[in-house]
Order: C-alpha cells, then sequence, then structure tokens
C-alpha cells in the first residue's frame, strides 16, 4: 500500500513523541532528521541503482533494524552513521546527533527501548514509490517536521525555517518559471534549512542551479540534508557569515545571480562584527551599526547581474525608516532597483510576530521604471494555532495580481515614483500612505433614526446582490420616503424570501452547472491517473481553471471558490491521487487490516479507527477504507439493505424513547415502577421480573400491570436492537463483499463522480450560502437598527417613567 501523506505526518508526529521530554524541539530535530535521511536514501538506493547517495554495507536503514534490542544500539547506531557520512563525504552532516548520549536519551534499558521504538516507527514508512521530480512526499514531510520543530523552538530558535506559504510566494513573484533555464543560477545568503531555495528549484521544471551561505553549523547541516533529500545533491550550500565572509567572491568582488531571494534575521544588531572589507555593497550609504537589514538588502542586490531579480524578506521599518536608511531607499528608488513591495500579515514567522514584507528588487530596465507596484495583503490569511498562515487562495491572488500588475481597490496599486517622491511622502514606502486597505465605515444615519426608514445609500451598497437578483429589492423593500425605504416584510422572513427567489435558484443552478461543466472537462484527466501523473501540476491545472470559470461570475469571489477545492485537495484529493500512484485504482480501492499505532502499558495494541469492525479485542477484524468510504459503496450497491438496516434502527429507537417515556412518568418515588428500580435507580429485566412477583403477591393490581408493560418494553427493545444488530453486521459483511466485487469502472465511478465530483459541488454550494447569509445578516441589521426611532423610544420611555411614578406615588413616595 503506497504511503499517505497523512500516515506518514502520524508517524513523524509518533517519533516525536519518542523524543519529546528529555531535550527540546532544537535538539531532537536533528535525531528524527537523521533517521529520516537514512531511511529515504536506504529505500531510494534501492529503487534506484542510479542514485547519487552510496548506501555501503553497515551503513543503511536496514543494519539499524537488525540493532532493534540491541544493548548497545546508541553506539552502533551511531557507528552506520558514520559509514555512510564517509561513504558519501557528508561528515558533520548527517552525524551531528549522538545516539549514544544518555543524557538525551535514556540510559541503559531506556535507551534501548526508545531507540527500538524509534527505528520501528521509520521501519514501517516506505519511500520506494516518493518522487522528488514529481510529488515530493518526503519534501512535505520534511516541511511538516520543520514547521513542527519550529513551533516549539519558540523565539530564539524558529529562524532555521520559512513557511512554506511565504516560500512559495517568493519563489513565483521573483519571475522563475517554466521558460527559467537550468543554468541559470538562484542564490540564498542566509539560506537557514534550504527550504526557500527549494520552493524556488520547484518552480523551475527544467532546473535551476541552487547556491546557498549559512553560517549555523547545525542549520548549514540541515540545508546539506535537505538537498539530498529533495534530489539537488549537487546544491552549493556553504558556511560562514554572509556579510562578514560571503563564500561566493571573485577576487574583490561578489559573485552574481540571476535570483536571489532570502530570509535574512530581522533587524540584526551584530552584523559589523568583524566586517573587514564591503565589497562595494555600501556605495549607496552604510547601514546602520545596531540594524543589518539594508546590510542584507544591499548584499543581495550586489549579488544581482544586470539583469537580476530578487525577492527580500524585511520588517515593514526599512519602508519607512529615516537617517541612513531613508537615504539608501532613497538612492534605490531614484535608480529604480525596487519593483514592487508586498505587505504580509503579522504573525507569519517563527522567531518574531511583527507583519513582515517582500521587497522585490529588479535591474533589468531599473532606469525606465516609473512606479513601484504595492500589495497590502495582509489581512489575506488563516489562524493555525498560534501563528497566522497564508490560505492556498491568498497565495494565488498575490502572484496573480503582482505578475499582471493588476490594481485593486484597497489591496494594489502601482504607485508613480512622483508621487513617493513628493515632498509629503519624501521617499517613505509605508504602504497605507499609498493604499487604504480599510473598510468602509458604517455610517449611522441620524435622519433616520429621527424619523425611520432604512437609508437608501446602505441598500445602495448592496449593488452587486440587487445585479444578481434585480426582483429581489422589489420583493424586500418598499419606499418610505425620499432616500429612504421601509423592509416590505417582517425581519424573520428576510432569508426565506431570498432562498425562494426564482433568480436566486437560478444563480445557485447555474453555479452548480460552472462545477459540473468544469468536472466533466477535467474527468478524462482524472480518470486516467498512473505512475506517471504529477500531483501537483494536476492540481494546479484543475485550480487555474476553475478559477477562470469564476472570474465573472457576480457576487462570488473566485478565489473563495478555488479555496474550496485546495481545501479538499489538501485534506483528502491528494492522498486519494497518491494511493491510486502507488497501487493502481483497484488495488488502492480495497479494504485493508487496520495499523497497530502503538502499545498501552500493558502492552495491549492500539488500532487506527476503523471504518469496518467485527468482534472486539486484539483478535477483531478491523477493516479500513482510505479510498472509498463505506457509505459511498453502500448507496450506490446496496440501499435496499441500508434501507432496512435504518428500518430497524428506527423501530429500536422508537422502542427506547417509549420506555424511557413510561419509566420516566412511573419511576418516581411511590410511582406504579418504584419497586422495579435497581440500585442504580433503572429499570432492568432482572429487577423488573423480580418486583412483579412481590407486587403480584402483594395483590397491587395497577403497579403489576405497570411493571408487566414495561417489561414487555424491554422485551421489545431488546429484540428491536438485536435485529438492528443483526441488520447492521449483515450490511457491513455485504459491504466488504461489494469491494471485493468491485470493476475499475465502478472503483472510478465512485471515486471520482460520488466522492470528488459531489464533495467539491457541495463545497462550491457552501460559498452561495455564505454569501446569502451575509446578505441576510445586513438586511436584518439594517432592520433593527431603524426599526424604531428616537420619537419612539422616547415616547417609550415617557411611558415607563409614568408607570414608575404611579407605583412611588401608591407606595407614598415622592412629593
Amino acid at each position: 500500500m503506497a504511503l499517505k501523506k497523512s500516515d506518514l505526518y502520524s508517524s513523524l508526529w509518533r517519533s516525536c513523541d519518542e523524543l519529546r521530554g528529555g531535550m527540546d524541539a532544537s535538539q531532537y530535530k536533528d535525531y528524527i532528521l537523521t533517521l529520516l535521511f537514512v531511511k529515504y536514501v536506504t529505500d531510494k538506493a534501492k529503487a534506484d541503482p542510479h542514485s547519487l547517495i552510496d548506501v555501503p554495507a553497515g551503513g543503511s536503514f536496514d543494519d539499524m533494524v537488525a540493532l532493534k534490542g540491541d544493548k548497545e544500539i546508541g553506539d552502533k547506531l551511531n557507528k552506520i552513521i558514520g559509514k555512510l557520512a564517509e561513504a558519501n563525504g557528508l561528515e558533520k552532516v548527517i552525524d551531528l546527533a549522538d545516539f549514544n548520549d544518555e543524557e538525551k536519551l535514556g540510559r541503559g534499558k531506556e535507551m534501548q527501548d526508545r531507540l527500538s521504538r524509534l527505528v520501528t516507527i521509520f521501519a514501517d514508512l516506505d519511500f520506494r514509490g516518493s518522487r522528488a521530480e514529481g510529488d515530493d512526499l518526503l519534501g512535505d514531510a520534511y516541511e511538516y517536521l520543520m514547521r513542527h520543530f519550529a513551533t516549539e523552538s519558540g523565539k530564539s530558535k524558529g529562524q532555521f525555517y520559512t513557511p512554506a506559504e511565504v516560500s512559495r510566494v517568493l519563489a513565483k513573484v521573483v519571475g522563475i518559471g517554466p521558460q527559467t533555464r537550468q543554468d541559470q543560477t538562484v542564490y540564498d545568503p542566509a539560506c537557514g534549512s534550504g527550504s526557500l531555495l527549494l520552493k524556488v528549484a520547484d518552480e523551475a521544471p527544467r532546473g535551476i542551479t541552487i547556491y546557498g551561505q549559512e553560517k549555523d553549523n547545525a542549520t548549514w547541516a540541515l540545508a546539506k540534508m535537505n538537498m539530498i533529500l529533495h534530489g539537488n545533491e549537487d546544491a552549493d550550500i556553504r558556511k560562514g557569515d554572509t556579510i562578514t565572509s560571503p563564500q561566493f567572491t571573485t577576487g574583490s568582488a561578489l559573485r552574481t545571480f540571476d535570483f536571489a531571494v532570502v530570509n535574512p534575521p530581522f533587524s540584526l544588531k551584530s552584523w559589523s562584527n568583524g566586517l573587514e572589507q564591503d565589497y562595494g555593497r555600501f556605495e549607496f550609504g552604510r547601514p546602520p551599526e545596531k540594524n543589518g537589514d539594508y546590510a542584507f538588502l544591499l548584499h543581495v542586490l550586489k549579488s544581482l547581474k544586470s539583469a537580476g531579480k530578487a525577492a527580500v524578506i524585511m520588517p515593514h521599518g526599512v519602508l519607512f525608516r529615516g537617517n541612513a536608511e531613508a537615504a539608501i531607499r532613497k538612492q534605490l528608488l531614484r535608480r529604480g532597483y525596487i519593483k514592487g513591495i508586498i505587505g504580509l500579515p503579522a504573525n507569519l514567522f517563527y522567531g518574531t510576530g511583527i507583519p513582515a514584507c517582500i521587497v522585490l528588487l529588479d535591474k533589468e530596465n531599473a532606469q525606465a521604471r516609473t512606479g513601484v507596484f504595492m500589495i497590502d495583503a495582509s489581512k489575506g490569511f488563516m489562524k493555525d494555532g498560534n501563528k497566522n498562515r497564508l490560505r492556498s487562495r491568498d497565495i494565488h491572488k498575490i502572484v496573480d495580481v503582482f505578475t499582471k500588475q493588476t490594481e485593486l481597490e484597497r489591496y494594489s496599486r502601482l504607485v508613480p515614483l512622483v508621487e513617493i517622491a513628493d515632498p509629503k511622502n519624501d521617499y517613505n514606502l509605508n504602504i497605507p500612505r499609498y493604499i487604504d486597505s480599510s473598510e468602509p465605515e458604517d455610517l449611522q444615519d441620524l435622519h433616520a433614526h429621527l424619523h425611520g426608514g432604512i437609508p437608501n445609500r446602505d441598500l445602495d451598497a448592496l449593488a452587486g446582490y440587487w445585479d444578481a437578483f434585480p426582483s429581489l429589492r422589489s420583493a424586500l423593500f418598499k419606499d418610505n420616503r425620499s432616500g429612504y425605504s421601509d423592509l416590505a416584510i417582517a425581519l424573520e422572513q428576510v432569508q426565506q424570501i431570498i432562498l425562494d427567489s426564482d433568480e436566486f435558484k437560478k444563480f445557485a443552478s447555474d453555479v452548480r452547472a460552472i462545477v459540473d461543466d468544469w468536472f466533466s472537462a477535467h474527468r478524462p484527466i482524472l480518470q486516467s491517473i498512473n505512475e506517471t501523473t504529477v500531483p501537483k501540476d494536476l492540481i494546479a491545472h484543475l485550480g487555474d481553471d476553475l478559477l477562470a470559470r469564476f472570474k465573472d461570475v457576480p457576487l462570488l469571489d473566485e478565489y473563495d471558490v478555488y479555496e474550496r477545492l485546495m481545501t479538499y485537495w489538501h485534506d483528502v484529493m491528494h492522498d486519494d491521487v497518491a494511493l491510486v500512484l502507488g497501487n493502481g485504482w483497484l488495488e488502492a480501492a480495497k479494504p485493508r487490516a487496520a495499523r497497530i499505532l502503538g502499545y498501552d502499558k500493558n502492552k495491549k495494541p492500539k488500532f487506527e479507527d476503523a471504518h469496518i469492525q467485527f468482534g472486539t479485542g486484539a483478535i477483531a477484524e478491523r477493516y479500513v477504507m482510505d479510498l472509498i468510504p463505506p457509505a459511498l459503496v453502500v448507496g450506490r450497491f446496496l440501499a435496499d439493505q441500508q434501507a432496512q438496516f435504518d428500518e430497524f434502527t428506527a423501530a429500536a429507537e422508537e422502542a427506547t424513547h417509549q420506555l424511557e417515556e413510561f419509566v420516566e412518568e412511573h419511576a418516581v418515588e411511590d410511582g406504579l415502577l418504584w419497586e422495579a428500580l435497581d440500585d442504580k435507580g433503572k429499570v432492568t429485566q432482572k429487577s423488573a421480573s423480580s418486583a412483579l412477583t412481590d407486587i403480584s403477591e402483594a395483590g397491587d393490581d395497577e403497579a403489576a400491570e405497570a411493571i408487566a408493560k414495561v417489561i414487555s418494553f424491554l422485551k421489545f427493545e431488546s429484540g428491536a436492537k438485536k435485529k438492528a444488530k443483526e441488520a447492521q453486521t449483515q450490511l457491513e459483511r455485504a459491504t466488504i463483499k461489494q469491494y471485493v466485487d468491485l470493476t475499475l469502472p465502478e472503483v472510478k465511478q465512485l471515486v471520482l463522480d460520488d466522492k470528488w465530483h459531489t464533495t467539491i459541488a457541495t463545497r462550491v454550494a457552501g460559498e452561495v450560502t455564505a454569501l446569502t447569509l451575509t446578505l441576510v445578516e445586513r438586511i436584518q441589521q439594517l432592520g433593527r437598527r431603524y426599526t424604531e426611532t428616537v420619537g419612539e423610544l422616547d415616547a417609550a420611555l415617557g411611558e415607563l417613567e409614568a408607570k414608575v411614578a404611579r407605583h412611588l406615588a401608591e407606595m407614598g413616595v415622592g412629593s
């Protein structure tokens, strides 16, 4: 069975759990990533005889597996890793973690058991089907671990990782794409673990030559491993401080590159410590001694070829700070080197919560540049734990708008250099000076509060809805006086009037038709998924076409629709495609036995959740259906048996309901069923039968009749539940058999039509529902706001005051 991304993440999370406690994330990441590396290169060497990594005898993951339970496992793991490192010149790269460290891993049996469990977790993974040139499952795993480690490492140690979503934006807006040549170069002077460079390389299908520098030794080692894991063994990653000791030089000059991307440490105070040679980097001014932001920016600029392009992540301060930085900024703008500024949301990065921006540098035709293209993307994100993350829709919108230089109200604008140079701005690039991204203020209308009616200007602001549903406004509102309207219906009827509107129904139907046409157009590609399919290209093709089809649909934001697809892709479809790629349609559709995830303290196995289970305990039959949920198989092939099961279940539930009602009515103190209660206050067959004997002997006919009735209820309920359980078992057995009998066309129909198409259509319909609710909420808000005039409220207040005065007078209080 092919390895699913979700299963891989689960295994990696468990491996982290094995080490958590003895050390923090910045330390145990070295152990996890080393094992991941050894396992991957071992599997790759088995699958690819031309692998650039040599796995020597005694230096493979298989040799690690043989050590499980060995008393000297820690020392022997170090030796295995040492052999692999020596065979590939990776000393001080993959051998940084000490697997024999008793302080971190425990002593004696504790270390032996911990490392044995750790090796077992990785032994269950199979990377032979992972294709770095296609869908990089391992890359996803690495990203998952990097995000996890960065989150746990906290402020001081999260600098080794640039969030994948931000990396994708930089890679796309810097100008790398299908046209990029393999001999073109990309450079990151503060490359961390290399994730940003790899995202850039991912945008160049023909390849690109990678260069990077990182001063932290452990992080440099991560970058070296990361390059190998992603099939970029020839990437040139060097060690050292980029500002004081740049490694890519030609004599006294810096080496230049076609592209550069970087996420340098923000506002580094010690940037100039040990600086002896500036390599001409500070020709436009020297950055402040206690702030290194412009030192990195100027280093990147100097490292670009004459037509080079760069994307640099910077704190917002570089856009507006004064003194030396203002002078540098002025020179860069006058020479046209700054092509664009993209403002990002706050709290995206590990190590800081401040908002950052992307500064786009471009030397090509710089002198002819007449403006700076600005984007305020600060409001487009989702919450993810204690951090914010860019969604797929946010990434696509930023890239689309910047690439096409599209001006959108409150989002993007090409700002002329003459405006930036104007004395009132004085080369200040602070984005809010040029783009007002705030939402329009919801103004209160004093005249409406005094005299009633909803201001027409508030209704005119909903013009998009009235354009899409021309007759709806007149159905909801009636004229009050000039410039004002009243609701023609009760507030609580607004939603139903909208939903019942023929125009709304047509709109919803049209949206469904667009999705249906879109899916039909791509169904031939989807049903042809095989081992040659590249998932990232597949979803890019699907997503771009869906965006295009919804671009001109009124009311709906095409990026919201796109996000519905992408969320489903990341949650479900990606794993489905991976299963089909790895196993083929028929094999991927078959039920499999549930896996053992671990063992409890009594050494009993803990299984993953099963879709269908027969029996209990360790010997139970547990089936998991990865590709096709049982409900889809039942719905298409076993509807009659499902109906029978539903009938028995409904009968059982009704019997339970009647029993509960009868007991609740009569099992009160001194009630007819009081004697039938057991020690726990429940009525059971045993307690009722015993009570019936006693009551009959006492001659209480009414109580005896009630207890006899409850006994019949209990028997009927038991019988109904038994029939329902038997029907469920029969249905589930028939379901398992149906899976085995599925043909290839049936599998594809279930996955493509019943699962993917139906789910995506339902999710897009959710956008229609959402926009409807937005309209309803706004109309109800306006209706409630102006329902009662100030005069009416004043009159009501007067009546209340008079009423209080009368009550006080009756009580003899007051004058």
